[in-house]
């Protein structure tokens, strides 16, 4: 019908032609021309169809000018002029199957005029066929019901399958898919089309198979090859002569252990072939022991099996349960259940220390085992995987060893003195998701070795300690530290061994070996030494022991033990006195003598001060010098006896004295004569001279044996004093003799001298030092007494009064003016009574 249509058409544009034709006188013949082109379908809209221009006779660009244009009445145009091109190209997609349905050629006729010379020119294009089609079923899915019973070779008509295609590019051939039952066969109708029958082959059983699937296929021959497919059902109806049968002879399921209770595990399906009541199925448990029977629960109609208790990996992992199907006809089926119950980290590993060595000495070597752990953990797999750790910070490491144990190594030295004990926390971490660990602590003791010595808190130590203590007394302490334990720091302090001025140092001080408390043995004495050096040693009981030495300075203070000692003048020691001269014109100030002190002890104990009643004479506070107060008058006694107290500035303050007599007179003639009419008035009264005489030569011979003896006495005392003072450090030098003057006995001390003196506690160090003396009535001459050197204490010089030769004097004499003097009541003083005796 189509091609009816289109033929209608191209004659009915033929008549237009020719009516044109003869309106404008150009004869028909004269002006047609068939052109034609071939193209296949579904080109896209401007595809190149022919060259246009050329074939007409034109140059490209003078279609537009000659005006070609496509001549077409009654359809839509397929093709267009390219002007520029001058090519004939297609205006749209050209779909053949739409355009000629079914025939075998499809041609589309249409004309070209060219207006400048009004020229008509016939084009046929034939549209080729290409494979764009596959065959197509009017159904997907078709349904074809057969009894079981049915003879083989029986024949069921399949529908036919449509391809809009023509030639090798239609509908070919037919295909099924292979099966045991049934096979194709392809027939032909009278008009050439080909349709597919189903073929049964070999008997049908519905309880072995109800329903068969087929796929029947249909395939063009085009390039590429296209197909159809239809999905076909066979249908086969049964009889009731079957027992159940379980779909599978053994069901497996894996289901995690923490499955709450109630949870469908599996459902068992046993199937009848037959039906009706015979193919009603019920299920039940088959030899189940009762421990798993209250675990699982089984639904009698429908198969599900449910757990009723909570699994549990670690007791159970496995359970296996036979299950049977019973229909109504007492046929029965049995099958197997496979139950794995899957593990869930759900435990914790465990960590047991196998053993511990503890304490380890701090010298143990790297590596060295200090634990030995064993892992566990109840889970599988990578759920029992178990590491182990411990804090970085700590000297150790854990190492791997057989099995599930770990050794728990030294790995960095120990120092017992930094850390003694070690908490140690091991952590066990399982691979599970998430993981779980377990923390083990245990504590691991440091044992102690001698690797320290002891250390005093000082690099030295001084301490002061007054003289004169008590023995046993307390003097320091020392203290020193050992960072080592129990016998390692346990102590021992003793003194290095040394002598003090030729005893042994363990004779002053001793020092208690657990304390360090230093104790004095003796009372110290500041003037016989000032410091002692000693070494304390600090000795721990290690093995092999440690030590360390310190230095220890004990400085020995002074106490006010020594009283002021008098020099000058000296201390009387036989029966005669010393006499100091005071010439009458001497005027205030006048330096009559000098007392001389030392102390022996030093700083302010040694600091000495004088002191005399106020009266005639004065005394220097510090320099000892004796002067007169004021100018002497007629009144004046003749005989001055004067106390000085010389006083240190210790505490409490110690003090001694010394009398002095002083004979105020401008010379000694003039004391001798004064001393005698003192006499002559004295015996005025007296009446019996005879009496006296006879008891005075008595008195006198044993004076005079008395008087040698006593003499001996002294030089011997003397001589021994002198020693004493050459042993404490000198004694002020010798004074000459001429500075003395005796007349009848008495000897004076006529020199007056002003001078300067420096003491210390050390009497080897004092010295005196005289200027120029000053002479005043005194029967010496200037040039005897000029001072040579100054008086030292530095040498070991006396006074020379043992070198003075003695005066003979008859005993007449000494008997004479010792009546003399007795009658005036003089009183001899100690220094009156030694210058006598050297008289």
């Amino acid at each position: 019908m189509a091609a009816q249509r289109n033929r209608s058409k191209e004659s009915k544009d033929c008549s237009e032609l020719v009516l044109l034709c003869l309106f404008l006188g150009i004869p028909w013949e004269a002006g047609a021309r068939q052109i034609s082109y071939s193209i296949p379908e579904e080109l896209e809209k401007g595809s190149f169809v022919g060259n246009i221009s050329k074939d007409l006779g034109l140059a490209p660009g003078e279609l537009a000018e000659r005006g070609v244009r496509i001549v077409s009445r009654g359809r839509t145009q397929l093709f267009s002029l390219d002007p520029r091109s001058g090519s004939l190209v297609t205006a749209g997609r050209i779909d053949r199957e739409e355009l000629c349905a079914q025939s075998a050629r499809c041609l589309v006729s249409f004309n070209i005029l060219v207006e400048e010379r009004v020229k008509l020119f016939g084009i046929e294009i034939e549209v080729t066929d290409i494979n764009d089609n596959a065959p197509k079923f009017q159904a997907e899915n078709l349904d074809v019901k057969i009894n079981e019973n049915v003879a083989t070779g029986m024949r069921f008509p399949l529908p036919e399958a449509i391809d809009p295609d023509v030639g090798v590019n239609s509908l070919q051939s037919y295909q099924l898919s292979p099966n045991r039952h049934f096979s194709l066969r392809v027939q032909s109708r009278a008009n050439g089309v080909k349709y597919p029958e189903l073929v049964l082959e070999h008997a049908l059983d519905r309880e072995e198979e109800a329903i068969h699937h087929l796929v029947l296929t249909a395939s063009d021959g085009g390039d590429p090859l296209r197909s159809g497919t239809v999905l076909v059902s066979v249908t086969v109806f049964d009889a009731n002569d079957n027992a159940p049968v379980f779909t599978l002879p053994e069901y497996r399921v894996s289901v995690p252990e923490n499955l709450p209770v109630g949870t469908q595990l599996l459902t068992v399906t046993a199937t009848d072939r037959d039906e009706g009541a015979n193919g009603e199925v019920t299920y039940a448990f088959r030899k189940l022991p009762d421990t798993q029977l209250l675990k699982f629960q089984l639904n009698k109609y429908t198969g599900e099996i449910k757990i009723s208790e909570n699994l549990d990996y670690e007791e159970t992992g496995f359970y296996e349960i036979e299950i049977q199907a019973e229909d109504g006809g007492a046929y029965l089926a049995t099958a197997k259940v496979l139950i794995t119950v899957e593990d869930v980290n759900d435990n914790s590993p465990e960590v047991v220390i196998t053993s511990l060595f503890s304490p380890v000495t701090e010298d143990s070597p790297l590596g060295t085992v200090v634990a030995l752990l064993n892992v566990h953990d109840l889970d599988s797999e990578q759920n029992g995987r178990v590491t182990c750790s411990i804090l970085a910070y700590l000297p150790f490491k854990l190492e791997k060893s057989i099995d599930s144990y770990y050794r728990l190594v030294i790995h960095r030295a120990l120092d017992r003195e930094q850390v003694s004990s070690y908490n140690i926390t091991v952590t066990a971490t399982d691979g599970g998701s998430p993981p779980l660990s377990t923390e083990i602590h245990f504590m691991l003791q440091v044992a102690d070795i001698n690797d320290n010595p002891p250390t005093f808190s000082h690099v030295s130590y001084f301490t002061y300690i007054p003289e004169n203590n008590a023995r046993g007394a307390s003097i320091f302490s020392v203290t020193a530290l050992d960072p080592d334990s129990k016998e390692n720091a346990r102590i021992i302090y003793s003194l290095a061994e040394d002598t003090i001025q030729g005893a042994p140092l363990s004779s002053y001080i001793s020092i208690n070996s657990d304390t360090g408390v230093l104790y004095a043995l003796r009372s110290f004495d500041y003037e016989q030494f000032h410091e002692l050096q000693m070494q304390v040693t600090a000795s721990d009981s290690g093995d092999p022991p440690l030590s360390s030495n310190v230095s220890l300075s004990l400085f020995v203070l002074d106490q006010n033990d020594n009283a002021p000692e008098i020099l000058y003048p000296a201390l009387p020691t036989d029966g005669s006195t010393g006499v100091e001269l005071a010439p009458r014109s001497a005027e205030p100030g006048y330096l009559v003598t000098k007392v001389v002190a030392v102390d022996r002890d030093s700083g302010q104990n040694a600091w000495l001060s004088y002191r005399l009643e106020p009266g005639l004479f004065a005394v220097g506070l510090h320099t000892g010098e004796v002067r007169t107060a004021r100018a002497l008058l007629d009144r004046d006694a003749l005989k001055q006896s004067l106390v000085v107290a010389v006083q240190d500035h210790g505490q409490p303050p110690l003090s001694a004295t010394v009398t002095l007599t002083v004979a105020v007179a401008d010379s000694i003639p003039e004391v001798l004569a004064d001393l005698s009419s003192l006499e002559s008035l004295a015996n005025s009264g007296t009446s019996d001279l005879t009496l006296y005489l006879v008891v005075a030569v008595a008195t006198v011979s044993c004076v005079f044996l008395a008087f040698v003896i006593v003499l001996l006495a002294l030089r011997l005392r003397r001589w021994h004093k002198s020693r004493l003072l050459q042993v404490s450090g000198g004694g002020l030098t010798g004074v000459p003799g001429s500075h003395f003057v005796g007349v009848d006995g008495v000897r004076a001390f006529l020199q007056t001298y002003s001078h300067e003196v420096s003491l210390t506690a050390d009497s080897r160090k004092s010295h005196l030092i005289f200027p120029q003396p000053n002479y005043a009535d005194t029967l010496i001459s200037r040039e005897s007494c000029e001072k040579k050197d100054p008086l030292s204490l530095l040498n070991d010089s006396k006074f020379p009064l043992e070198d003075t030769p003695l005066v003979p004097v008859s005993f007449t004499f000494i008997f004479t003016l010792f009546l003399l003097l007795k009658k005036i009541g003089f009183t001899f003083n100690a220094n009156a009574k030694t210058l006598m005796s050297r008289i």
